[in-house]
């Protein structure tokens, strides 16, 4: 498989070279901005992204071609878009962000090693009785930690395998809930990671974080995600693998088909610096968190607000780049000095968390840099322009637009693995179709986000599955083949939601509809699963 894959990618990078090459030389691209040629980088992009389901060489290479297209094809010009206009204008433009990402991680590190998400384990398990009440309030934690997805991850699995250990969930069961309360919810969450970046894809000239809470009624994907688990977790049933799977666990088996996989990340300190975290309260995982999230909003109310704007005017006026690491670097002080103080962690131990955020998050990094280059190079050739004026006159066409973008999105995303990758792609391509503070472009936004999600979900080469499995200590293919049906139950709704919200165009109408939709689809699938019984 990984031999086909490389070949794959040699034989389109060949056809890239050798394309480019005539081209050049017969002298057919004279000048690509604001023509059909302004979208071969992305599509590059994305076509070796389906082929090959590796999105960083995938984007590097979607760059590289849209430096030459911008040169006419001149190597030393190539090279110093692809660098200058590329790749640096994108390390200087997300830097902000960069520095939030390391400190989320910093974070991470600091809570799991103080002992704080322990100590709300087992709190938990003294409180928590039942199956039901387990789930909720996994799904409820989960929901909580809305700042980042990895921060997610890492935080409610350790936080929350006693409880439902001890209420015989399976482990598959806890992956899910895990996975269904990372990405979905930060993508409705204004004050965290993703959220900034995807401000960062939106074009000049427009507001990205006030577009992004303007999108979050139609996240159809995200929504009613949260209701599905609501909903099945009270009727108290399941379908598909992890039916098997929770009716194994009630006899003991919370792993099925599949042993625990040992959490290997914990930072490994001498012995004698070592503190008697059993000394942690549930306090010291409320306090970092609280703290965070109540500097960042300080913060990005203070950097919005000019000119004696008020709160909601401040926000929209933001600029979560700034704001982020301004915030998040206090908290971070705040959180270390206090965790010092409470002698959970050593001076020494605290530093070494440091290069252990660092390392979590240079993934995110990777793909925020390549994806933002390749939105600059297309900004060189102008392809919002091109895209804007082919669809200008397509009619009755544009009300499909949603749920087709939401199909597309969820393809890419599940064959990259990654919604950072997919969104920064297709943002502003999606901005460039629909007229500027339209709903049906707020509808469009939605869906590529709320697509991006999905097939992120339901990827299994997806970092946020991966370390869902991980935060549960589950077999991945069993976190994978059970999550599976679920995911796309709520997708199938959700790309009919987004088809009659092109022509509805009001949230209002649409989300309480399908919501019902949903539950019913539920019920539907219990009696059906009764009657096999």
């Amino acid at each position: 498989m990984k031999s086909k894959s490389i070949i794959s990618k040699v034989l389109i990078v060949a056809f890239i070279v050798a394309f480019g090459v005539l081209c050049a030389l017969t002298g057919s691209i004279t000048d690509p901005a604001g023509t059909l040629w302004s979208l071969f980088p992305p599509v590059i992009a994305i076509g070796l992204a389906l082929i090959t389901k590796e999105v960083y060489s995938s984007l590097f290479v979607g760059i590289v071609v849209g430096g030459f297209l911008a040169s006419g094809f001149k190597p030393l010009d190539a090279v110093d878009n692809v660098v200058n206009e590329g790749l640096i204008a994108s390390v200087s433009g997300t830097a902000g962000i960069f520095v939030f990402l390391v400190v989320l991680g910093i974070i991470v590190a600091l809570l799991n090693n103080a002992g704080g998400s322990q100590a709300f384990g087992n709190w938990a398990s003294k409180h928590v009785k039942t199956k039901v009440g387990a789930s909720l309030a996994t799904f409820v934690f989960g929901v909580l930690i809305f700042i980042d997805d990895y921060f997610n991850c890492l935080t409610v699995g350790a936080v929350m395998r006693p409880v439902t250990d001890k209420a015989k969930i399976s482990r598959a069961k806890l992956s899910y809930l895990i996975d269904a309360t990372a990405a979905p919810v930060c993508m409705i969450a204004p004050i965290s990671s993703w959220a900034a970046a995807v401000s960062e894809y939106v074009p000049e000239g427009q507001d990205g974080l006030s577009l992004f809470i303007s999108a979050i009624p139609y996240n159809f994907y995200s929504l009613l995600t949260f209701i599905f688990i609501i909903v099945l977790t009270l009727m108290k049933f399941d379908y598909g693998p992890m039916r098997l799977h929770e009716e194994n666990a009630l006899k003991g088996d919370l792993f099925t088909f599949g042993g625990e996989v040992k959490n290997e990340d914990e930072v490994e300190y001498d012995e004698e610096e070592v503190l008697d975290k059993s000394r942690a309260r549930v306090f010291d995982l409320v306090f970092p968190i609280i703290t965070l999230i109540a500097i960042c909003v300080y913060a990005l109310y203070r950097v919005g607000q000019t000119g004696g704007l008020n709160f909601s005017e401040a926000f929209g006026n933001t600029d979560a780049t700034v704001a982020l690491p301004w915030g998040g670097s206090i908290a971070l002080l705040i959180i270390m000095v206090y965790f010092i103080a409470r002698r959970l962690v050593t001076f020494k131990q605290a530093m070494q968390c440091i290069p252990k955020g660092f390392n979590a998050m240079v993934p995110a990094i990777l793909i925020l840099t390549m994806a933002t280059s390749l939105k600059n190079m297309t900004g060189i050739l102008d392809s919002d322009g091109f895209v804007s004026g082919a669809l200008a006159n397509a009619g009755a066409l544009s009300n499909f637009l949603p749920a087709i973008i939401f199909l597309a999105a969820c393809g890419i995303s599940f064959a990259t693995g990654t919604s950072w990758g997919t969104f920064g792609i297709l943002i502003p391509i999606v901005l460039a179709i629909f007229p500027v503070g339209s709903e049906l472009g707020v509808i469009g936004m939605s869906a590529c986000l709320a697509g991006s999600v999905c097939g992120d979900h339901c990827s299994p080469i997806s970092d946020t599955t991966i370390m869902s499995s991980a935060g549960a200590q589950c077999n991945h293919i069993n976190h994978v083949s059970t999550q599976l049906p679920y995911s796309l139950t709520v997708a199938a709704i959700s790309f009919v939601a987004y088809i009659v919200a092109g022509f509805v165009s009001n949230w209002v109408i649409v989300l309480p509809l399908f919501s019902a939709v949903l539950i019913a689809v539920l019920f539907t699938i219990k009696f059906i699963n009764a009657k096999k019984a």
